[in-house]
């Protein structure tokens, strides 16, 4: 069979991706792109034999190319997903799918004029082996009925936002940029729906720094089921890059720490939890990929389907607008 040939676009978090479709033995890396000199030169030195260039449309228009991997600043992502799908290549996407709600029903409608394509995106913690774990112990019974959730995307670089492209753009948000990482688990843990948000956003910790954008935002959801959650991003932290995660349930709590996670099975002041220490994050940002692959090739379904990234999407859409008004707002699913 002839390999799927591949094309990486940003040399980030992009790199990463490489590794991922080199671990598929149907898949070939042909070309990789950055308008980073930097970049490239360090691509010609590991990766040699691979085509590099500056300019994305020349691996968007490829007719040779059968797969394009989106690794580019959030500002790009809309464009070069639309030339993907008009030249017909799947599509591997980092987080955000792109910025705005009318940018989002575009792809998704070309999609369904196209079905035969695919496309997926980078929401990795899906693969962490502590939420796997957690995963089994909620669908097996062990917390109960869930009826609060909570997340907290901590990412304490804030000079990434201030000094960085996030605060060079035109528009970025911290809830695209990282919530989306929080809602996306919350949803695939609980396989419930959220119907209502409320949020609200500030810039305190980046003031005088010249991002023009929240830095903090924390949003209150509603779920189908009558679940309650709450999901923060928080940019501007003094605290490790972290995902904090708290899983109420009637039988038992599930809490993610920096040392270890804890399972509280009592109420007891005096007994301490049973300690967790699967592995967490205990991924790289490529393992996604060969589900990809797979879905790409009919064998089985992506881990993370289209209707999760629109579904993910449609909500962090709702939090980022319930953050710029005093009302609570419904859920649109695109």
């Amino acid at each position: 069979m002839k390999s799927l040939r591949v094309g990486i676009i940003g040399l980030g978090v992009g790199e990463g991706h490489i590794a991922g479709y080199q671990s598929h033995p149907d898949c070939e890396v042909v070309a990789l792109c950055d308008f980073s000199d930097d970049k490239l030169a360090m691509a010609k030195r590991q990766y040699p034999g691979i085509r590099l260039t500056s300019k994305a449309d020349e691996l968007l228009h490829d007719p040779d190319i059968d797969i394009v991997s989106i690794a580019s600043y959030d500002n790009y992502h809309y464009q070069q997903i639309v030339q993907a799908i008009e030249n017909d290549k799947h599509i591997f996407v980092e987080k955000p799918l792109c910025l705005y709600e009318n940018e989002a029903a575009h792809i998704r409608q070309l999609l369904q004029q196209k079905p035969a394509l695919k496309m997926s995106s980078n929401l990795i913690l899906r693969l962490s082996p502590r939420f796997l774990q957690l995963k089994r112990m909620i669908t097996d019974g062990k917390l109960g009925q869930l009826f609060y959730v909570e997340g907290d995307y901590n990412y304490g670089r804030l000079h990434k936002i201030t000094e960085g492209w996030r605060g060079k753009i035109d528009f970025y948000s911290v809830v695209y940029g990282g919530a989306v990482h929080l809602v996306d688990l919350l949803l695939w843990l609980t396989g419930d729906r959220i119907v209502e948000v409320a949020a609200y956003g500030n810039a305190i910790a980046s003031r005088g720094k010249g991002f023009r954008y929240n830095d903090m935002v924390v949003s209150i959801l509603k779920f189908k089921s009558g679940l309650i959650g709450k999901v923060a991003a928080n940019f501007g932290c003094v605290y490790p890059h972290f995902h904090a995660l708290s899983i109420y349930g009637t039988r038992a709590t599930f809490v993610n720490g920096l040392e270890h996670a804890t399972l509280f099975e009592s109420r007891d002041p005096a007994q301490t939890g049973k300690k967790i220490t699967t592995p967490y994050p205990g991924i790289e940002k490529g393992e996604l990929i060969y589900s990809f692959v797979e879905s790409i090739l009919g064998r089985s379904p992506a881990e993370v389907t289209v209707e999760d990234i629109f579904q993910t999407m449609s909500v962090c859409f709702a939090i980022e607008k319930a953050t710029h008004q005093s009302d609570s707002v419904m859920v649109t699913y695109i």
